[in-house]
């Protein structure tokens, strides 16, 4: 498990502050993310799954939200290609070995969402944030160890 302190201060706050997306809010919902994906960075890749990452995201998403997405808004591309030298698609595996790449397109993903970002403080809204759009109706996350996880992951 990452330090969770480190994982804010070296990770998400200068990356998502790079791309202009920055807030607290912004910052809880990944942490809460990655506490609930990979137990705080315990896992790299899914046990019995393609999804990968701190963060856990499935190759499918993640090519969408290029195609779609990012490709779409050169605002957006031109800071990744600037902040974290993706002048094209990089391979997925990229997910797995750079905390800073995949910080960039969990943050990226949420972005995509409809509805603002849940307060901070308010874990039952991150949790029905995270759980409407990340891991979604048919995944298998559970509110009270999905909330236990993040407890544990922020102490």
């Amino acid at each position: 498990m990452l330090d969770c302190s480190q994982f804010r201060s070296l990770i998400i706050e200068p990356v998502l502050s790079k791309l202009q997306v920055y807030s607290k809010d912004a910052e809880e919902i990944l942490v809460f993310t990655c506490a609930s994906e990979s137990l705080g960075g315990h896992y790299l890749a899914q046990v019995n799954g393609p999804a990968l990452g701190i963060y856990q995201m499935e190759p499918n998403t993640y090519t969408d939200i290029w195609v779609n997405y990012i490709r779409a808004r050169n605002q957006m591309a031109t800071l990744m290609a600037l902040h974290l030298g993706c002048n094209k698609i990089p391979e997925v595996d990229r997910l797995v070995y750079d905390l800073h790449f995949a910080t960039a397109m969990a943050r990226i993903h949420y972005l995509r969402c409809s509805g603002k970002l849940p307060v901070a403080t308010d874990v039952e809204g991150i949790w029905e944030y995270y759980k409407k759009n990340y891991n979604t109706e048919k995944g298998k996350a559970k509110k009270d160890e999905c909330i236990k996880k993040y407890q544990d992951f922020i102490k």
